[in-house]
């Protein structure tokens, strides 16, 4: 925000919905290998990556109005139909995600180089997300 002293520093978090927890945990921990930090059954689960957090969240359970009573005063939120997430690695290192992601049987829709400079690979969660793995180049950064 020019000229007003403040600036936000980064995305602390992400957010995606599923309709189905169990296979997006799953999916999340068998496949792209993330540590579960936190769950409510039918209602999120929470993954740590460095500096940030992926929440995915059944829409059904978050879209509710807020109960007077509730503990966190959380307003409703949700969306519907595929949202996207792009995680970053190394060149090398998406060579070995494809392969990992092909070994899972997870299909790869795109993989190509940006004109720009990097490379990214698009794949699909279980609820239909689209899902990137890129080389942080694509925008200028290391």
């Amino acid at each position: 925000m020019s000229g007003t002293g403040l600036s936000l520093e980064r995305i602390l978090e992400s957010a995606l919905y599923v309709d189905d927890l169990d296979a997006a945990e799953d999916f999340y921990v068998r496949v792209l290998g993330l540590t579960v930090y936190g769950k409510a059954p039918g209602r999120h689960i929470f993954f740590r990556l460095p500096g940030q957090m992926l929440l995915l969240f059944d829409a059904r359970a978050t879209g509710q109005p807020l109960k007077p009573d509730a503990k966190l005063p959380v307003p409703p939120h949700g969306a519907r139909g595929p949202g996207h997430v792009c995680f970053a690695a190394t060149a090398e290192a998406i060579d070995t995600w494809r392969a990992r992601l092909e070994a899972h049987g997870v299909g790869i829709e795109s993989d190509f180089r940006w004109p720009s400079g990097g490379r990214s690979i698009y794949f699909r969660d279980p609820a239909g997300n689209s899902l990137e793995i890129a080389e942080p180049k694509l925008w200028g950064m290391t």
